[in-house]
């Protein structure tokens, strides 16, 4: 009698839903279509596509060999895209964000920083002038610039004849600097050596290419990651997201729908019947999560076909997607449980929702959120269920991989259940 009567309100809930085409195809529609954008935004250029440069302005004031090196080699790097302008043009190009920095190279820039290389003497400055919203791309660009003049200053205190008149002004300064003498001798033989070298380098001129200090290693990534080809798949944890985002909006239409219910006084008269309340609740549950796991499955059958998505483990991720659907639904149950009206009390889930998507990492992975941050997030089940997702999808990793989010989102769910039982109203305060 009891399972009878739970699977017959199951059923009424799911003839309800598809009786609706509109709805359902939305419902299915949505996510894919939200998921496939932000997949495509963070998986990178596609194979073969070129990819993005950084588009960066060289002010060069100094119009030294060394400056000039600097600018060339600059120019010269695959991920950037340097334009001329002048001081004025380049400042306002940042200010209106069509450039994410401007570097400006100062009068003198050349001469102080051959100087400064070779003796105490007070460092040049690079003018950087940046774009607040873009904080990576200044990192960026200010560690290659590091090495660009690095290069650019060596090369031509050893080779070149601004090299040369620095070793000659440092050898002439000695005396007067006010050095120790110890010091002062082991200067004057290493500025006689660069000046050997800058002669011996000048005599032969043509025979090859002048060299200054270079970095002294190279850098050889593997990425650890379930599919080769992609270092990181963004249109998997994208499906992750969104899937899990539009489950718990799912959620809130399960909680409206409970609370029209009892608006109109259906649940008043269902109270006559001979079920308890845990039955009406248990078989609301029921019909969510089959509903939810349909669209979580529905939209990774989109991501696997059309876009390679790969599953590493299918139990482990069916585990994933049936405490993730279990989640949002009674997560839906403690809504309507705790809600008052249908309009405030969907106004305010859709807040919650999402600002737990977002600190979960549905929109944009928590790998990329502070580290205060990240430690935070550990107490919003979104972020388990993302994180079950993204190791049964990109990360390639194994079932037991899952234990640890799928238990969490599990107890999650029982807390959720057992409130919405102690808190739920058979009809309105």
């Amino acid at each position: 009698m009891l399972f009878g009567a739970t699977a017959a309100l199951v059923r009424k809930d799911l003839q309800i839903f598809f009786s609706d085409a509109r709805a359902v195809l939305l419902t299915l529609a949505v996510p894919i279509a939200i998921a496939s954008f932000f997949g495509y935004v963070f998986s990178g250029p596609a194979s073969g596509a070129a990819p993005a440069k950084i588009r960066i302005a060289v002010v060069d004031g100094d119009t030294s060999a060394i400056s000039k090196a600097i600018v060339e080699r600059t120019a010269a790097d695959p991920g950037l895209e340097v334009t001329r302008p002048a001081l004025d043009a380049a400042r306002a190009a940042v200010r209106g964000g069509r450039l994410a920095l401007a570097v400006v190279i100062p009068a003198g820039f050349g001469t102080a920083a051959g100087a400064a290389f070779l003796t105490q003497a007070e460092p040049p400055q690079l003018d950087l002038i940046t774009d607040p919203s873009k904080s990576a791309e200044v990192s960026m660009v200010r560690g290659l610039l590091t090495g660009y003049v690095v290069e650019a200053v060596s090369q031509e205190v050893f080779t070149g004849p601004q090299g040369r008149q620095v070793i000659d002004d440092a050898l002439r300064a000695l005396d007067s600097n006010g050095m120790p003498a110890d010091q002062r001798d082991m200067l004057r033989r290493l500025l006689e050596s660069a000046q050997g070298l800058s002669q011996t380098q000048a005599g032969a001129a043509g025979a090859g290419p002048r060299r200054g200090l270079t970095i002294p290693f190279a850098v050889r990534e593997e990425a650890a990651v379930g599919n080769p080809r992609r270092a990181y798949d963004g249109y998997g944890h994208a499906f992750a997201g969104m899937s899990v985002q539009f489950a718990l909006f799912a959620a809130i239409e399960l909680a409206v729908g409970i609370l029209l219910e009892r608006q109109r006084g259906l649940w008043k008269r269902l109270r006559s019947a001979p079920l308890s309340r845990s039955t009406l609740l248990v078989a609301k549950a029921i019909s969510g999560t089959i509903l939810t796991l349909m669209t979580l499955l529905t939209s990774f059958l989109f991501a696997r076909v059309v876009f390679d998505v790969r599953i590493a483990s299918l139990p482990g991720f069916l585990a994933v997607a049936g405490a993730c659907a279990i989640m949002a639904s009674t997560f839906g149950l403690l809504i309507a449980a705790l809600g008052r009206t249908p309009e405030a009390t969907r106004r305010m889930a859709i807040f919650v929702v999402l600002i737990s998507v977002m600190l979960g990492g549905g929109w944009v992975p928590s790998f990329l959120f502070p580290a205060w941050l990240q430690t935070f997030t550990q107490a919003v089940p979104v972020r388990w269920a993302v994180d079950g997702f993204d190791a049964m999808t990109w990360r390639g990793l194994g079932a037991s991989e899952v234990v640890l989010p799928v238990s969490l989102l599990l107890g999650f769910a029982i807390v959720c259940g057992a409130a919405a039982v102690w808190r739920f109203r058979w009809e309105e305060a």
